[in-house]
């Protein structure tokens, strides 16, 4: 599937490097040569011109510019300053070296999972939108029923949704089974929620089974790491977490807590809505 021409919409909230990464699969080859450089020193290549990014990246300036504009930006100027502000930040010199590497001791690795973990913490709450979990929270308190779907690590995070609702006695089914959860997705209509969790927002299960839900007049909710995903594209309300995975963490504990963020930050808002029955 050749990729979407999207962009995302700049706030004043979420960094740059933040919303690179979420729109990073949604890139072209030749975009996300362009991504790499960016990512790989951002101090660094806020100093080239767009001649030398280019150059770099082994990539046209047409496409440096085209880059720019998927992350909401008018042009290279304004991506240059957003990288000098973002590299000027205390806890920015070492987030870009979070791999790990062959060579790493052990006191490495425990420092770049900390790293990793904090900073998916930080970020998912920095550039959560406020709006969505405002709107998310009121439909779920209002809900006759919410049902939730996750496969995988994702499954961990909405058994956690599950029983935090039920707790403050909000009717709520957390399914990781995928024709357990198309059936019970089939069964929904207006006045209930359908959550759909997808680190990737690309697990074809929680797609179709949000999509059927959608069809049926729930309201949906997609919680995902990339906001131009098909999850995200199925969903009424967006929830978005900032977590990064390399090489050899896919699945690792950053994405879910970054998950469990939102999810802690839904339920506190749900609470409130009821706060006597809570």
């Amino acid at each position: 599937m050749p990729p979407r021409e999207e962009s995302v919409r700049p706030t004043q909230t979420v960094p740059l490097l933040v919303r690179l990464r979420g729109i990073r699969p949604s890139l072209s080859p030749a975009e996300d040569r362009v991504a790499e450089k960016v990512l790989a020193n951002p101090r660094a290549a806020a100093a080239l011109t767009i001649s030398e990014l280019a150059t770099a990246a082994t990539t046209s300036e047409t496409t440096v510019l085209r880059f720019c504009r998927r992350l909401g930006l008018p042009g290279y100027p304004q991506l240059r300053l957003g990288l000098a502000e973002e590299s000027a930040q205390p806890r920015s010199a070492g987030a870009q070296d979070t791999d790990i590497r062959a060579e790493d001791t052990i006191d490495d690795i425990i420092a770049k999972v900390a790293f990793a973990d904090a900073s998916a913490v930080e970020d998912t709450a920095q550039q959560l939108d406020r709006d969505a979990l405002a709107a998310t929270s009121t439909a779920i308190a209002g809900a006759s029923r919410v049902d939730i779907y996750g496969i995988g690590a994702s499954a961990v995070v909405g058994m956690d949704l599950q029983q935090k609702l039920h707790r403050i006695g909000v009717v709520a089914f957390a399914w990781n089974d995928p024709h357990i959860a198309l059936t019970s997705a089939t069964l929904l209509g207006k006045g209930d929620v359908a959550i759909g969790i997808s680190h990737s927002g690309t697990t074809s299960e929680t797609i179709e089974s949000l999509e059927v839900a959608r069809g049926r007049g729930a309201t949906t909710v997609a919680i995902t790491n990339f906001p131009l995903s098909l999850l995200a594209a199925r969903a009424d309300h967006l929830l978005t977490t900032a977590a990064r995975e390399t090489s050899l963490r896919s699945g690792a504990t950053a994405s879910r807590i970054a998950a469990l963020t939102v999810v802690d930050c839904l339920y506190i808002a749900v609470a409130q809505r009821h706060l006597s029955r809570a």
